[in-house]
């Protein structure tokens, strides 16, 4: 995109600047805070694609954990757990390529602010899981600090997706709006 001011080459680039113009009016904030993500697949971001993957994932192991300790399942409720847990570090993993190139393309300074605060508690939930998923390795089924661990975890990718939400719907950011047809 060009800087204010400057001519548009074509038609689609004067397209895409009145979008651009449109959504910044309509966000009330400057043009350059309004963004469409550069991790993208035909123009959809990856990232948030990604993210409920390893999110339902450790929801799901820590459920499977409950149900295997208090007795409603068998131990194969401990093994579904284990195995959700180590899915869930994989697609977080995958998930933080495109999260961080979002975040390094974002130039308003509050926005980089929450970004990284959102980065620096996916990254102590990631490692968390981490260390959860060694002790699974080695401690006896149904130990209580893995479902602990998990409990901690679950609350801090709260925290970090209410951060990712403030990121996209109050501030714009990887939101590509739809040119004003009517302009």
């Amino acid at each position: 995109m060009q800087p204010v001011g400057h001519a548009p080459a074509n038609q689609n680039e004067r397209t895409r600047r009145t979008a651009f113009v449109t959504a910044a009016k309509i966000f009330n904030r400057k043009e350059d805070s309004i963004m469409s993500s550069p991790a993208s697949f035909k123009g959809h971001p990856l990232h948030p694609v990604i993210i409920p993957l390893p999110i339902g994932l450790w929801i799901f192991s820590l459920i499977s954990d409950l149900i295997f300790n208090l007795g409603y399942g068998g131990p194969v409720w401990n093994d579904v757990a284990f195995y959700t847990l180590a899915g869930g570090i994989a697609g977080a993993l995958i998930a933080a390529l495109p999260g961080f190139i979002d975040l390094i393309s974002l130039t308003n300074p509050k926005s980089k602010s929450i970004g990284i605060w959102h980065m620096l508690i996916n990254l102590l939930a990631v490692a968390l899981y981490c260390v959860n998923f060694w002790l699974r390795m080695h401690r006896p089924p149904g130990d209580n600090l893995p479902i602990i661990l998990s409990v901690i975890g679950v609350v801090f990718i709260t925290i970090s997706g209410w951060l990712g939400g403030e990121l996209v719907y109050v501030r714009g950011v990887a939101v590509r709006q739809p040119p004003d047809e009517s302009i």
